[in-house]
């Protein structure tokens, strides 16, 4: 194995099969994931999938072939409503989940109970340049990194082996695929598996790439490949906040501001908080849509 120097902070790291025409990937993240954790109070159940599927945004967008994004979202009935992470070909990302916070969810809780019956998984493609491109599945399997492969089997994919892991403070996971347009034994393909399903939680959590990869390969001849700093970013901003409002109407938002004095939106992502007052949504506008709206509501008063 090629000997590089290797920070486990915050990078995705590729590496290839010198013998089998099999590529791969690991990811470690830590002050990304502890920002994206820090960001809403989540159960401790919730939390690990959610940081399981940042991971797998991370893996999968790492392997995009133009500029843009990749949102994978888990949608359930259940106590958990959705799981949603975005990440881009520039190797930065975000998540999120909504949950019902009334609900007494245990720490040990599972995914699938978590998610109820019925939910969805969904992948979307968002390049920078040209149309978007999304696919809709049932859920299948009790984990993120299992309903994910049955995902790609699903969809045609290139043949993959996923693992991910989640606590508190770090994410880590791993990823093999058979290179496309190439074939391999089948009983290659089965023994890498088997040997990457030996890897336990605290060593994809915790281990840089070199020595993971040793501790499962160190049979096969393995090559590390480019490194990619992963970085915490939300693409939210007030320009987009303003979109949103002129879609939603002059008279929807000129009611509300008239009865509430602003408009405040707060990002899931980031927890950026966008307050747009009397002032704001009229020049949004271009016209005193609040005082109408204030004249409109007086008008309904005095019918009643």
């Amino acid at each position: 194995m090629t000997e590089q120097a290797i920070n486990p902070q915050d990078q995705l790291t590729r590496f290839m099969f010198e013998t089998y025409p099999v590529r791969g990937l690991q990811v470690n993240l830590q002050q990304v994931w502890q920002h994206v954790g820090e960001n809403k109070k989540y159960p401790a159940a919730i939390k690990q999938a959610l940081g399981e599927l940042t991971v797998a945004a991370v893996l999968l967008a790492s392997n995009l072939k133009f500029e843009g994004s990749l949102i994978v979202q888990v949608q359930g009935s259940g106590i958990l409503k959705m799981l949603v992470a975005e990440a881009t070909s520039s190797g930065t990302c975000r998540a999120t989940a909504r949950w019902d916070e009334s609900a007494l969810i245990d720490d040990d809780m599972s995914l699938v109970d978590l998610l109820g019956s019925g939910g969805m998984f969904v992948l979307t493609l968002q390049p920078t340049h040209g149309e978007s491109w999304q696919g809709v599945v049932e859920l299948a399997g009790d984990s993120i990194a299992q309903m994910l492969m049955n995902y790609m089997a699903r969809s045609e994919q290139l043949a993959t082996y996923i693992a991910l892991a989640a606590d508190d403070n770090h994410a880590g996971g791993l990823l093999l695929q058979r290179l496309p347009g190439q074939d391999i034994e089948e009983d290659c393909w089965t023994e890498l598996t088997a040997l990457a399903e030996t890897v336990k939680k605290d060593e994809l959590l915790h281990l840089p790439a070199e020595e993971l990869l040793y501790r499962l390969f160190h049979e096969h001849e393995v090559r590390l490949l480019a490194q990619q700093p992963i970085e915490f970013a939300c693409t939210c901003s007030r320009t987009k906040v303003s979109d949103m409002l002129l879609l939603l109407g002059g008279q929807e938002v000129g009611e509300a501001v008239a009865e509430e004095g602003s408009i405040q939106i707060n990002c899931d992502f980031c927890h950026a908080n966008y307050v747009f007052d009397e002032a704001d949504v009229n020049t949004l506008f271009g016209q005193d849509i609040v005082e109408t709206a204030k004249q409109q509501l007086h008008a309904q008063q005095r019918n009643h």
